[in-house]
């Protein structure tokens, strides 16, 4: 379906399934905090805004129901669930701890070739990215960009360690980290950027130990800098 670009609207790509391209957009308007955290998601207000029917956006907003992004309360409909707290991005940090040194030490010799190129693409599109988000004019677009490409990283990872369950639960992990850019700081790019490269090395070495640690370091310091970061803005 290909909808006509109009000022304040966001348009969908024609490409792919109808239902997928609404879910990506509603998706973005909630990472994007355009559906605010607590708000009320409208069905009709949004089918508007996106120039579609009504039933692609209820099935998109049951669809992030289920991923915990969006609340369904009797009577009132669909509301943006609200930003994680201390508590709760240390629950979610628990989670990736215990999934994800575990996935990427069985996807070590498992990955294909062009997959690791895939990967080391990433690392420098995410480098590029992070810069940008720090020198540009537009640092939250950036950094969109820079979120984006590392959700990838995580996801190609996933997928390749041989257990479809595992590699799902990851996934759907990773909405919520991606509204934690608001707090994006200076200096995470270069953290970030050497260790995903250790991460990859390690994948390209096959070794699954090497792997499982290098993933496990990555994440111990992302939620360092990223729950430090939600202290400062909570202390404010």
């Amino acid at each position: 379906m290909s909808i006509e670009p109009s000022a304040g609207r966001h348009v969908l790509p024609a490409r792919r399934a109808l239902a997928d391209d609404v879910y990506d957009a509603v998706l973005g308007l909630l990472m994007d905090q355009v559906i605010e955290p607590g708000s009320r998601a409208s069905i009709d207000g949004i089918a508007r805004q996106l120039g579609v029917s009504p039933t692609p956006v209820r099935e998109a907003l049951a669809r992030l129901e289920s991923e915990g992004l969006v609340v369904k309360k009797p009577l009132k409909g669909y509301t943006a669930a609200p930003l994680l707290d201390s508590d709760g991005l240390r629950e979610l940090f628990e989670m990736r701890r215990l999934l994800e040194p575990y996935a990427s030490r069985h996807a070590a010799g498992e990955i294909d070739a062009e997959t690791l190129d895939q990967l080391e693409r990433l690392c420098d599109d995410m480098h590029r990215s992070g810069e940008a988000s720090q020198t540009g004019d537009d640092r939250f677009e950036d950094y969109k960009d820079f979120a984006n490409q590392d959700a990838e990283f995580h996801r190609l990872i996933a997928v390749h360690c041989g257990n479809g369950l595992l590699a799902d639960a990851i996934v759907r992990l990773r909405p919520h980290l991606h509204q934690y850019r608001i707090y994006f700081t200076h200096g995470v790019v270069d953290e970030t950027s050497g260790e995903h490269e250790a991460v990859l090395e390690a994948l390209r070495s096959g070794d699954g130990a090497r792997a499982e640690k290098a993933m496990l370091d990555h994440i111990t310091k992302s939620y360092k800098r990223i729950s430090s970061s939600l202290k400062a803005a909570e202390a404010r």
